[in-house]
């Protein structure tokens, strides 16, 4: 590691690769709400965030492990199961009152039709708006899980009820 007097040490999430910091302000600058879409290998977790300088209040959050307290029996890493954290996150914001939200997904690799889109489609889906191509989102019979299983889809539309009558 070089020292003196003209090197200066990057801030630590940068130096972990955790924490784009100009794409983060460019999203601060707007003063919209930010979907903040994170993915572990089991679970995926959708938070509604403002900014404050204290640091970022949470207004609304939702987890893929919720869905396994409805009855959802796969896999919570999916892209069915995204669809559907996605559908329930949107529902949550729109019980808080909001209505537009611009996706964060830091330094995770964005891959078309993949997982993290799908997010994006289940809350276009429940009714928020959320600017993004068409292009980008995957394809109707991915969301409802025909490509894994034929059983996957009666479970995505039993769950999209239970969340509909909530």
């Amino acid at each position: 590691m070089a020292t003196g007097p003209r090197y200066k040490v990057a801030f630590r999430r940068r130096r972990e690769g955790r924490t784009d910091y100009y794409v983060r302000r460019k999203l601060l600058r707007g003063g919209e709400t930010r979907a903040i879409v994170r993915r572990s290998i089991k679970n995926i977790t959708i938070q509604f965030a403002d900014f404050a300088m204290e640091g970022d209040e949470i207004a609304v959050a939702a987890s893929s492990r919720e869905l396994k307290a409805m009855g959802w029996e796969y896999s919570c890493s999916s892209i069915p199961a995204a669809y559907l954290t996605g559908y329930l996150a949107g529902k949550k914001a729109l019980k808080a009152g909001i209505e537009y939200a611009v996706l964060d997904i830091g330094m995770q690799k964005p891959t078309y039709g993949g997982v993290l889109f799908a997010t994006v489609s289940g809350m276009i889906d429940a009714g928020l708006e959320v600017p993004c191509s068409e292009d980008v989102l995957p394809e109707e019979d991915r969301l409802y899980g025909k490509h894994i299983d034929e059983a996957i889809e009666a479970a995505v539309n039993g769950l999209k009820e239970k969340m509909e009558v909530e």
